[in-house]
């Protein structure tokens, strides 16, 4: 494990501070001290990253393919020192680690065959006409190409996905661009033996040195200082709401300002039809709402339904399945103490009524499920209540009426995902709700529940803000890739020297649209 920064090739320890792992299920302190980067350390990276942007973005999409693969290979090669480090500095379960770690591996394995062949990079030719009347026709090509050097923020809640190698990781290296993490504090060791990873398959495969670096240290000196950097040229961030606010700002304050791709946390409102207020419903809800001590991006913390007797029955059995169900422990103390302070002030509203609530609070950064109801009337009128509470907490508003509801859905902020519980043919009476439902949210989804996130080309994982900082674009899935590569036209220029996507003879074999028509010509 490498205890010090990884600087494209080389290791450094300038800084005169460190971050030591801590196991939240115990509080004690984990092997190793990881040095802080500095800012010559910072710097460095980004200088290192700059150079080696003008030979990665370069290099062959079959060639950037290999370097993905080797990645892959190289985490899977850790084996179960990965899974025991990254189990005890997270506190989560060994399943969840080695599923996490397929789902790691498999994003890089699918950038890498999405990059192989370059059809994603949407060539386009439009061949010149110098006879057109009355103004000739110039011969124009354009395609996507990477940007620069790219940072990374890794997340708390995924240490291997949403971390050093996770999708923000994958999708700039696949699009062609250098990649600085800025590791996460909750998971130092994990991020060390990740980075090693990466930087033995970058040696392996050929690739420049300053393709890839990690910097471990604080949000304020390591990462304000790479998103202020003149040689950063856009960075990607999942955590919370204020900090991603305070980076995104950096960004557009800078004197050039650059693309901050930012995934912010969402309440992910779930509709409950009439026909959803049942015991396969309880099930489905009671699980996702615990999940990982409630500790996902996609936790459904806001159910909104309409007044019934029915509806008291069911706050009553969904109230007594979360009770059932063992509280786990959070990523880090203070995400703990931040769950149960945010909890605390939404019980200090006197509207706020505690439907359930796990009793056990004795263990170390254990999450008790909460599950609350207020009235439409209340929640309308105190807009703190629509805040995200992060952890194993849903509240349930009781609406009026359908007239309501809809003013309800009008007044809710940007979100991940909108759920819609019931059958398919009373969806006709909710039509407007489901409307406004559709235009809060990045992903709609269907008598399920929004955690669990497929990674794979139909995938939206982000919303209007604050969900996420663009709503144009996620974070999961093959798309991903678009966020960190832009559109660049070639103009009369000579075939020889355009790049191969946009060649006449097609070397490369690809989806091209040719004149308005998708061709292999």
């Amino acid at each position: 494990m490498i205890k010090k920064n990884i600087i494209g090739f080389s290791i450094s320890s300038e800084g005169d501070s460190s971050t030591q792992g801590f196991n939240p299920k115990t509080g004690e302190p984990l092997p190793g001290d990881f040095s802080n980067a500095n800012y010559e350390e910072v710097n460095l990276a980004v200088e290192k990253a700059t150079e080696a942007f003008e030979t990665y973005r370069k290099i062959s999409g079959k060639k950037k393919s290999l370097f993905l693969n080797a990645i892959a290979d190289e985490i899977e090669n850790l084996g179960e020192l990965l899974i025991e480090r990254c189990c005890a500095e997270s506190g989560l379960p060994n399943a969840r680690i080695v599923g996490e770690r397929g789902r790691t591996v498999g994003q890089l394995r699918m950038f890498a065959n999405l990059i192989s062949e370059g059809s994603w990079l949407e060539a386009s030719i439009e061949i010149a006409d110098m006879e057109r009347k009355p103004i000739p026709k110039p011969d124009i090509r354009k395609m996507l190409v990477p940007m620069g050097p790219v940072v990374v923020f890794a997340a708390s809640n995924f240490p291997l996905a949403f971390s050093t190698a996770g999708g923000d990781t994958a999708s700039a290296l696949a699009g062609g661009n250098p990649v600085i993490v800025k590791a996460h504090s909750a998971h130092p060791g994990t991020s060390a033996f990740i980075g090693s990873a990466i930087m033995k398959a970058a040696k392996n495969t050929g690739m420049p040195d300053g393709v890839f670096s990690l910097l471990h240290g604080s949000g304020k000196v390591v990462g304000q200082s790479l998103i202020s950097h003149s040689g950063v040229k856009a960075a990607g961030f999942t955590g919370s709401q204020v900090a991603g606010r305070i980076l995104f700002d950096l960004a557009n304050q800078r004197k050039e300002p650059i693309p901050f791709f930012a995934e912010m946390g969402s309440v992910n409102p779930v509709l409950l039809l009439p026909t959803a207020l049942n015991l396969k419903t309880v099930e489905m809800l009671s699980t996702s709402i615990t999940m990982g001590s409630g500790q996902f991006c996609t936790n459904p913390g806001l159910l909104l339904t309409l007044e019934s007797d029915l509806l008291e029955q069911f706050i009553n059995d969904l109230g007594r399945a979360l009770e059932k169900i063992e509280p786990g422990v959070m990523l880090t103390e203070k995400i703990c103490k931040t769950y149960y302070n945010d909890v605390g002030l939404s019980l200090s509203n006197q509207d706020v009524k505690v439907e359930s609530e796990f009793q056990d609070k004795n263990k170390l950064n254990i999450a008790s499920s909460v599950l609350v109801s207020v009235s439409g009337e209340s929640f309308l009128k105190n807009p703190k209540l629509a805040e995200e509470v992060f952890g194993p907490y849903s509240m349930i508003v009781k609406c009026k009426n359908k007239d309501q509801l809809n003013n309800i859905l009008t007044t809710l902020n940007g979100q991940l995902t909108g759920t819609v519980i019931g059958s398919e043919d009373e969806m006709r009476s909710f039509i407007l709700s489901i409307n406004q439902l559709e235009k809060k949210v990045g992903r709609l989804i269907f008598n399920n529940v929004p955690t669990g996130v497929e990674v794979c080309s139909s995938m939206q994982h982000g919303g209007p803000y604050p969900a996420s900082s663009d709503s144009r674009f996620t974070s999961v899935g093959t798309m991903a890739i678009k966020r960190f590569v832009r559109p660049v036209a070639f103009q009369s220029w000579p075939d020889s020297q355009l790049p191969d996507e946009l060649k006449n003879d097609n070397p490369l074999n690809i989806w091209r649209l040719i004149n308005g028509e998708w061709t292999m010509d």
